[in-house]
């Protein structure tokens, strides 16, 4: 099976650690496993590094901790070049610059647990869904 290239959002990687039960915990098992590539730029992962580390007590994590989880994340991921902006377009900036990659990544899937704050990116033919959604339409853990 070809894997599915995603933008994942923040949110996503802050729930895959802070329980290894669920959805999100079970995609990241499928980007362990080569089922999905995500599609990242350098804005992204300096956001997912920024969360992580500012909640890094919560998900009980030292900052080397969170350096390895992102520079496996980074060593899997398909990196994209932002070359424009188009914001706003979205009511988070934030959002905005996920939907961004995912446009110039050209990928189908924003993959969120806050699907509403991505109303609006389907114009673009992105569809964002949750972890749960995505794992059960798109065949799961092996």
């Amino acid at each position: 099976m070809k894997p599915i290239r995603v933008v994942i959002d923040t949110n996503i990687l802050y729930a895959a650690l802070y329980s290894s039960n669920g959805a999100s915990n079970a995609l990241m098992i499928m980007l362990r496993d080569g089922l999905i590539i995500p599609c990242i730029s350098v804005t992204l992962v300096l956001e997912y590094e920024d969360v992580l580390t500012r909640h890094r007590n919560v998900l009980q994590l030292t900052q080397a901790d969170i350096k390895a989880f992102l520079g496996f994340l980074v060593n899997q991921a398909e990196r994209t070049k932002i070359h424009y902006l188009w914001r706003p377009c979205l009511k988070d900036p934030n959002d905005d610059m996920v939907l961004e990659v995912a446009v110039t990544a050209g990928v189908v899937f924003i993959v969120t647990h806050n699907t509403k704050d991505f109303e609006g990116a389907e114009r673009f033919g992105v569809r964002a869904v949750t972890p749960g959604w995505f794992i059960k339409n798109n065949g799961g853990v092996k």
